[in-house]
């Protein structure tokens, strides 16, 4: 994750150095990109729990869950965050919020009626290390200056209108530097986004000492999303980012494959990690 950190790091002084060279007039685009990622990122979890009618639960509603999540929180020394339940039957799980002391894990009913006690608690486990590595932050960190890019690509036109040749010139080099800043940033954030779940599932496994039961969870999980209709697949796309399992419908296979491990590497990983306890 430090390595493709640092080659974004390396894309997006190149991009800052091109702009500055051209001496492009985005500032008030840039402002308003800063604004729309601050807002992204203070209001991500009210936005995520309300794109996927996420309900907040109390203890004395789910005190099962409540329960499971108190224990790995001692066990994670993490605050306890607040918890969430989605009446669907495709079986997932997603955690949100920028920083452990605001963060939200949520649940589907269908992953509750899927997996065993053993099975949830080793989900719950992997959320709770997205929220221990405070991947939100980091995920919105990596994402500012591709957001910035997308913006130069969809608007460089309109505000590089008129003026001379060589003004002229200048748009178009900011443009094509976008482009490539897009797309090269985009394919490094997945990556990003590709270790962070492997970093999860680790977690997971040294919290509850049973890597297996993750890579158990994992397997029935992928099993039965092929069974969700794909109107309730599709509707869940946007939150792919934030689910344990991607919820693939036929027309995002391709993108989504780059987003998260493929399910048979990630157990393979767990079982690694299960060998490197015994031996412990």
């Amino acid at each position: 994750m430090l390595f493709t950190m640092f080659l974004l790091g390396i894309v997006y002084l190149a991009f800052l150095a091109i702009l500055a060279y051209q001496g492009t007039g985005l500032v008030g685009m840039l402002a308003f990109v800063s604004v729309f990622m601050l807002i992204q990122y203070f209001f991500s979890d009210k936005l995520v729990l309300k794109s996927m009618g996420a309900k907040i639960v109390s203890e004395s509603e789910e005190p099962e869950l409540h329960q499971m999540i108190s224990r790995l929180c001692a066990m994670a020394d993490l605050p306890k965050p607040r918890i969430a339940v989605v009446k669907t039957p495709m079986p997932n799980a997603f955690a949100t919020g920028r920083s452990p002391r605001n963060a939200v894990v949520a649940v589907t009913t269908g992953i509750r009626s899927q997996l065993t006690a053993a099975e949830l608690e080793a989900v719950l486990a992997h959320e709770l290390t997205h929220v221990k590595n405070r991947d939100v932050m980091v995920m919105t960190i990596a994402s500012f200056l591709s957001t910035v890019a997308f913006f130069i690509v969809r608007y460089s036109f309109f505000f590089g209108g008129g003026g001379s040749s060589r003004d002229k010139g200048g748009v178009w080099a900011a443009f094509f530097a976008s482009v490539v800043v897009w797309i090269v940033s985009s394919l490094l954030i997945r990556a990003l986004s590709r270790y962070r779940e492997y970093a999860a599932d680790r977690g997971s496994a040294v919290i509850t000492g049973q890597p297996s039961n993750l890579a158990s969870a994992l397997m029935k999980i992928s099993g039965v999303m092929p069974r969700i209709p794909k109107e309730d697949l599709r509707k869940a796309e946007g939150m792919n980012a934030f689910f344990i399992i991607p919820a693939i419908s036929g027309s995002s296979i391709m993108n989504l494959l780059s987003t998260h491990p493929p399910t048979e590497k990630r157990i393979a990983a767990l079982q690694k990690i299960e060998r490197e306890l015994e031996m412990a």
